[in-house]
């Protein structure tokens, strides 16, 4: 790749990558292009003018959009079926039921951040949002609160345990990369993770609701939330077929912490029903009976819900393949090797050392589990030779770091925006700003713990 004005080689690179997420931006809120097939021109121009060869972006970009939806496009059909099944029965009408009359109108988002926080622990963020819509969905539309009021604390729970809190698998991935011990990481995540979620979710939740009116995308409100159901379901059994993945999920995990070498083959059969494709069709499954035909659904009517269900996921589907075009695109340019050696070169803390790696390598790459991954294995000889570091904080900055700016180039990002039926620039305002005062504040908290620990 040729200098851009004299500049080095990892420079010129993140010029070119700020310039393609301009593009993208200005084209899809100004010019309204749609998502995807402006993510397709995008990663394809970052890819030549970073001096890729023409054949090796190709690649990219289909690796990269097939890789993404290999598993996300499952989920996404598994998880609808099972949201459609929970709507059809009344089932997302009761969860929501039971929530509002608990905790009342008025402190129900503060409810969602404590579901997220449950459901997130097991489950990738894909799966628990997928799971939860419907529950937002029809709080939303019972309490008349805003759609946003709702969704951000739900969304800030799954999001504080996927980067911070074990047994989830990012930040076993840390853990295992800096030797961290388990037990200790779990309380000093949860000493951070709590508080953050909570500034994130319901507080921000309720400040960004009151300036952004988002409402669920019609064809999907009609399929997972909107139905009118006099005799519903007991909420015993509702909440077991929505908690099942979780559970399912969790089985698997722990079996991988207490014999991470898979030497039995009970083990083994823990973790294949805890895979989340695997988790998620044995719930769907497990709710054509609990939630059909238990309730009196015929054979033809489930079958009726399973297949019109799925057509209003087929351009969320698409969008969420063109950002994990883009974001195989910017791994496979460098940009992401660019970033490690802008963060290696500063000379910091070991904690916010670890946190700005993790941090630079999520906003080029748009990945949370890719940014804690490679993180790791820049940070991890760095730790080693800084005696006194705790290794638990340095886990939870690195988690903390991987959280940071979800843009265009997130798989997320496209997600929240579609299922929030969010223009670019809310999802921006919104979802965006909610991930960075994750990372930002679990930082503060962490660095807090470091004078003590």
């Amino acid at each position: 790749m040729q200098s851009l004005f004299g500049l080095s080689h990892d420079t010129t690179l993140l010029v070119w990558t700020v310039l393609a997420i301009a593009f993208l931006i200005i084209m899809i809120s100004k010019f309204k292009w749609n998502p995807f097939v402006t993510l397709l021109i995008s990663a394809l121009l970052l890819g030549l003018v970073s001096g890729m060869k023409a054949a090796d972006v190709i690649t990219s970009v289909t690796s990269g959009l097939g890789g993404t939806l290999g598993t996300i496009a499952i989920v996404i059909g598994l998880g609808t079926i099972l949201g459609k099944m929970m709507a059809e029965s009344g089932g997302a009408e009761r969860i929501a039921t039971t929530l509002i009359d608990r905790f009342g109108e008025k402190k129900v988002h503060w409810a969602m951040m404590i579901v997220g926080f449950i459901v997130g622990i097991p489950v990738f963020f894909e799966v628990g949002v997928i799971l939860l819509i419907p529950i937002v969905f029809t709080v939303a539309r019972k309490t008349k609160m805003s759609l946003l009021q709702i969704g951000i604390p739900i969304l800030a729970g799954l999001s504080t345990v996927h980067g911070l809190v074990p047994p989830h698998p990012a930040p076993m991935i840390a853990i295992d990369a800096y030797q961290a011990n388990l037990g200790k990481t779990i309380l000093l995540s949860l000493i951070v993770g709590l508080p953050t979620a909570i500034i994130a979710g319901p507080l921000f939740g309720k400040y960004i609701g009151k300036r952004i009116q988002a409402a669920p995308p019609a064809s999907l409100a009609e399929q997972l939330s909107e139905k009118k159901i006099s005799n519903l379901p007991g909420f015993g059994i509702t909440l077991l077929t929505i908690l099942m993945p979780v559970i399912l999920m969790l089985i698997g995990s722990i079996a991988d912490i207490a014999d991470p070498d898979a030497t039995s083959g009970f083990t083994v059969f823990c973790e294949f029903i805890g895979h989340e494709v695997i988790a998620l069709l044995i719930s769907v499954v497990f709710a054509y009976f609990t939630l059909g035909f238990a309730r009196g659904f015929t054979k033809e009517q489930i079958s009726k819900f399973t297949s019109e269900c799925l057509a209003p996921t087929a351009t969320i589907i698409l969008i969420i393949g063109g950002g994990g075009a883009f974001k195989q695109v910017l791994i496979n340019s460098g940009v992401g090797t660019a970033i490690a050696h802008v963060a290696t070169n500063a000379h910091i803390n070991v904690i916010l050392f670890a946190w700005l790696v993790a941090a630079l390598i999520r906003v080029a790459t748009g990945s949370a589990t890719v940014a804690m991954t490679t993180a790791a294995g820049i940070v991890a000889p760095v730790l080693a030779a800084t005696p006194g570091a705790s290794i638990e904080l340095v886990v939870l900055a690195t988690g903390a770091g991987s959280l940071v700016l979800s843009h265009v180039n997130d798989a997320g990002f496209w997600m929240i925006k579609e299922f929030f039926n969010l223009s670019v620039p809310q999802t921006l305002k919104s979802w965006t700003v909610m991930e960075t005062l994750l990372s930002v504040i679990a930082l503060v908290f962490i660095l807090i713990l470091s004078i003590f620990v």
